[in-house]
């Protein structure tokens, strides 16, 4: 049972590709469901009007109807809907014009799974708390608007726990290979590296991307779906 009550994301990307790479990463952080996806912005503000989501990832560059107008639109409709935006769009005007709009965050294309993980958990606390009635002090306001969404590498009181499947001695291998290598590396050369299966590999892989010790890179190009390549963050001690 997720400790999080869902919140319902529509995702508005024009590239296939990226768009099925952002699916995934949202839903890898607990507390998040897309529950639509749209690759224009036109569509995009139909399905917003009519499903309402809580949040919407929005890109910037989109046929028909672009993120800028779409934002636009979206507030003179008042419709409480929050935005974080993931675009390769990084001039200061489009940055500017979509903070002042209310954007909760902006992330620049490329990015690494960490960062979108730490807007998502930043806006997950704040959703949280705001979704009920009250009021609020400011020590506690200021905590959440502060919050990062990091994930401490040591000093976890569960770093012992494992999910079900996993082991501590597969995990230690995986580590130690990570840590004499170089460059990142696909989940089928880790496999190799160390000696099992390529489906074995990618999960303990995740596992490590979710509790922060490896950095997930996507990369594009070529044909085929993205290939996600790990790094490990901190060497000591492995």
């Amino acid at each position: 049972m997720n400790k999080y009550p869902d919140i319902k994301v529509l995702l508005i990307e024009d590239d296939p590709m990226v768009q099925e790479v952002n699916r995934q990463f949202i839903e890898r952080v607990e507390g998040f469901q897309v529950i639509a996806s749209s690759s224009n912005g036109k569509e995009g503000l139909e399905l917003a009007r009519s499903l309402k989501p809580e949040l919407i990832v929005l890109d910037i560059f989109m046929p028909e109807k672009d993120g800028l107008d779409l934002m636009a639109e979206l507030r003179a409709s008042q419709l409480n809907i929050d935005v974080l935006v993931i675009t390769a769009a990084n001039d200061k005007d489009t940055i500017r014009t979509m903070l002042l709009n209310g954007a909760i965050d902006y992330i620049i294309k490329p990015f690494k799974f960490t960062r979108i993980q730490k807007a998502l958990e930043k806006y997950r606390a704040l959703h949280t708390e705001f979704s009920e009635d009250g009021k609020i002090g400011q020590e506690e306001l200021d905590r959440l608007i502060q919050t990062t969404g990091d994930i401490p590498v040591r000093n976890r009181k569960d770093e012992g726990v494992l999910p079900k499947g996993l082991n501590q001695q597969t995990l230690k291998q995986i580590l130690r290979y990570l840590s004499n290598q170089e460059t990142s590396l696909s989940a089928e050369e880790t496999a190799d590296g160390v000696g099992i299966a390529r489906v074995t590999a990618r999960r303990y892989l995740d596992y490590l991307g979710k509790t922060g010790k490896v950095e997930i890179d996507v990369q594009y190009g070529g044909v085929g779906r993205p290939i996600n390549r790990y790094r490990l963050v901190d060497k000591v001690g492995y």
